[in-house]
């Protein structure tokens, strides 16, 4: 199907479904730091060492709040603070190993909430969803290049 043969509102009804799906899923990982922690800390994961001026733009608050999140998360042992090794006036936001873990241990408590719904579908359902895969995937790409841009 070419996008010109696409129905009328077709772009809408998906982004609706897979909007209440990530809310949903949002709803489901367990409450021990805010949103913006784990958001904060899955960043660092996803793109290593930050300034805490990049995380706060990132992460959407301000550059004092971000100062106050990333110090509670150092003293939780999550970040360190380093120097950047180029620009010696830097530091630069770490992920410590139990930082690193937290982020998979709460990916994969997600990964897992949606393998026991996926459990429930039909076999009809769960080939839609394998077709879909590839869709998906770009999906998200293309979300990480929008991200990448915004933040430059």
């Amino acid at each position: 199907m070419s996008r010109q043969d696409t129905p009328p509102g077709a772009s809408a009804a998906i982004g609706a479904a897979l909007y209440g799906l990530a809310t949903r899923a949002a709803r489901r990982l367990p409450r021990d730091m805010s949103l913006t922690s784990a958001a904060t800390l899955a960043t660092l994961d996803r793109t290593g060492p930050r300034r805490i001026t990049d995380l706060a733009a990132v992460e959407g608050v301000t550059q004092p709040a971000m100062t106050t999140l990333v110090r509670m998360m150092e003293e939780s042992g999550l970040v360190e603070r380093r120097g950047d090794a180029s620009d010696k006036r830097v530091t630069l936001v770490c992920l410590t190993e139990a930082g690193a873990s937290y982020v998979r241990t709460r990916r994969q408590a997600g990964v897992h909430a949606f393998e026991r719904l996926i459990g429930r579908l039909t076999g009809d359902e769960v080939q839609a969803l394998m077709a879909a895969l590839p869709a998906l995937q770009h999906l998200a790409e293309l979300d990480s290049q929008d991200r990448e841009g915004a933040e430059q």
